[in-house]
């Protein structure tokens, strides 16, 4: 049997890894523009800020159906081309805005905009590779995530000691809008139309592909598909893990400020280090994952350790820095580590007629945690003065996702199709 296309690892991978990066960096870099100076320059207060970081979510919630179904029946090339256009815009008007109300309407448009492109990247890949590649090809998606952090952290905190939090998002912005140049030139919707593949390379591909679809039980249509148990659980479950992710991802950078004597480049690198560890975990969980095709088990297990993880940091308490920083470097890493097998396994139950709208309701809820956990973790930390109650909330959070996620795991075989 002729070998399935290896230059697919090398052709779509590294493009799909570039642009979801780009979409991490004009997300994520909220963080350092509050703890940078933009807070005190637009008089912005400690439940502002944290509103204000969470709109981004509410764009990205409303948008993820529809851009979503148009990727699926479409083209998701098309879709996200435009996509880093307007968000490479909104990400650079985050440098000239003069009031929170202007700056949240542009955190809401980003979050539009963003909206589609991570389950319309979920559905491109699962169009070229097969099950027993796919938690890699997502994992290497999804690590766009955590590298990109890891660099803009310390890009970040270098660019606003340089020239301030205003031309950081100018600088950080403009990428996209070149990118998607690149983009456009040189992705695929399917196989079928690349012209870098042999012809042999695209019929054995799109018969492996077609061959797997025949054994996973057919859903007849959208509606049918989100009714189904598993479906429900795995959005309140991801919606929790969510909450988790993004309350450390928003807030990490003003949870190291406030260590005595820590400037914006020391916050900088130290924000770096759990996106570094998390890179590791990815990888390996993703691999082991494919390789016994056991996706759960590399799932609840790691959300477990992550609320663990916080709680402790919590029990520890700020008197021990060092100590309680480790705790969460291991926490962010867990929270990673199982992105690739989790959304694999949705891929793996679903039929390809209804996973595009699966994956964007999962992810629509996901959007939503991620709003509560950007919004009430900065609205725990400005009531109590402290991070000691938004360490309990991640934790509390995880705890639930991963006792859900054992749920799913549970559910008799005819309930979860």
């Amino acid at each position: 049997m002729t070998q399935l296309a290896p230059k697919r690892w090398y052709h779509i991978i590294p493009i799909v890894f570039i642009t979801y990066s780009l979409a991490y960096l004009d997300r994520a870099n909220i963080g350092f523009g509050t703890a940078g100076g933009m807070a005190k320059d637009l008089h912005i207060t400690p439940s502002v800020s944290s509103l204000i970081s969470s709109m981004f979510f509410l764009g990205y919630f409303f948008f993820q159906l529809p851009g979503v179904y148009y990727a699926a029946k479409n083209s998701a090339k098309k879709l996200i081309f435009w996509s880093l256009i307007l968000w490479g815009v909104c990400a650079m008007a985050t440098g000239i805005v003069n009031n929170v109300y202007i700056l949240a309407a542009t955190r809401f448009l980003l979050g539009m905009v963003e909206g589609a492109v991570f389950p319309g990247m979920l559905v491109l890949l699962s169009r070229w590779f097969t099950r027993v590649e796919r938690s890699r090809a997502n994992t290497f998606l999804i690590l766009g995530n955590p590298v990109t952090i890891l660099w803009m952290s310390v890009l970040s905190g270098y660019l606003v000691q340089a020239v301030g939090w205003r031309m950081m998002f100018i600088i950080e912005g403009a990428p996209a809008l070149v990118w998607a140049f690149f983009w456009y030139k040189m992705v695929d919707d399917t196989p079928v139309s690349a012209n870098w593949l042999e012809q042999e390379e695209k019929r054995v591909l799109q018969a492996t592909l077609l061959n797997e679809q025949q054994s996973i039980p057919p859903v007849k249509n959208y509606a049918e598909a989100l009714k189904k148990s598993l479906v429900i659980i795995l959005c309140i479950q991801y919606g929790l893990w969510s909450i988790g992710v993004y309350g450390f991802v928003i807030w990490l950078p003003s949870i190291i400020k406030a260590a005595p004597g820590t400037s914006m480049v020391t916050t900088g690198w130290l924000s770096a280090v759990p996106y570094l560890l998390a890179v590791a975990g990815m990888i390996s969980v993703s691999y082991f994952s494919d390789k016994i095709l056991k996706r759960t088990l590399f799932v609840w297990p790691c959300l477990l350790l992550g609320a663990i993880a916080f709680y402790a940091s919590y029990a520890i308490g700020a008197n021990h820095f060092w100590v309680s920083f480790a705790l969460l470097c291991f926490a962010g890493m867990v929270m990673y580590a199982p992105y690739g097998p989790f959304f694999a396994l949705i891929t793996d139950l679903l039929p390809a007629n209804v996973t595009p709208l699966a994956i964007a309701l999962i992810n629509s809820f996901g959007a939503l945690g991620s709003f509560a956990g950007s919004y009430f973790v900065g609205y725990l930390n400005g009531k109590t003065g402290s991070f000691h109650s938004s360490y309990i909330f991640m934790s509390a959070s995880l705890l639930a996702a991963a006792l859900l996620t054992v749920v799913a795991v549970r559910l008799p075989a005819k309930t979860k199709l």
